[in-house]
């Protein structure tokens, strides 16, 4: 089957708006923090459906699109979820985790309790898919992971633009989500994010991100 071709429009600037724009991205995108206290004030369905919709717009291998995602907004589920991720959090803290690994995140204070699973308004499940059911064929696809990450990537970025704050929470193993939403056996749990807005007098670590000698290297 040949894939069917349509012409491409993208807008483009002089050098100095270019220039312009990728000044006020880096300054607009630094602003960007992770966040673990969160108001319980609810966000219209339609913005969560959009944000997700603004996330499927990543790349991924052949155009497969292997991702799923759930909205949590359910105050049962929310603590269910809670419930479950709590559990593998605390194995975690107290024996599953490295001494390396324990030692590199004691500075943010975290442990194994999670209230913003119950706090935040909404939960974001993003599940990835290994292969698909099509006509009763398994179709695999490609580079699941890859195309899953930039699509969570994405999402984080139109959370931000909306103003709204979110966590990367990855309790692990993360199998009780896929069995709590009755999900089926070609999707895999990815990434658990609740997404708000941030709570009065929210405090964020005060960490430095590397500089460009420390990421960049040119050839």
């Amino acid at each position: 089957m040949e894939a069917k071709f349509i012409a491409y429009n993208k807008q483009s600037y002089s050098e100095t708006e270019t220039i312009d724009r990728s000044i006020e991205h880096l300054a607009y995108m630094d602003r960007r923090r992770t966040v673990r206290e969160f108001s319980s004030r609810p966000i219209p369905i339609e913005v969560l459906e959009n944000i997700i919709m603004s996330a499927s717009t990543a790349p991924s291998g052949a155009h497969k699109q292997p991702w799923t995602f759930c909205i949590i907004t359910n105050n049962d589920y929310k603590t269910k979820i809670k419930e479950a991720a709590e559990k593998e959090e605390f194995e975690s803290y107290n024996g599953r985790m490295p001494e390396e690994w324990l030692e590199d995140l004691s500075y943010l204070g975290t442990d194994w309790h999670k209230p913003f699973l119950e706090t935040a308004p909404a939960l974001i499940i993003v599940f990835k898919k290994s292969y698909d059911i099509i006509d009763n064929k398994k179709r695999n696809n490609y580079y699941v992971t890859e195309s899953v990450g930039l699509a969570c990537g994405f999402l984080l970025e139109a959370i931000h633009y909306c103003g709204l704050v979110a966590l990367t929470h990855t309790p692990s193993p993360m199998n009780f989500l896929t069995k709590l939403l009755n999900r089926p056996e070609n999707e895999k749990p990815f990434l658990l994010i609740p997404v708000g807005y941030p709570a009065d007098n929210t405090i964020v670590p005060d960490l430095q991100r590397k500089n460009k000698n420390d990421i960049i290297n040119y050839y």
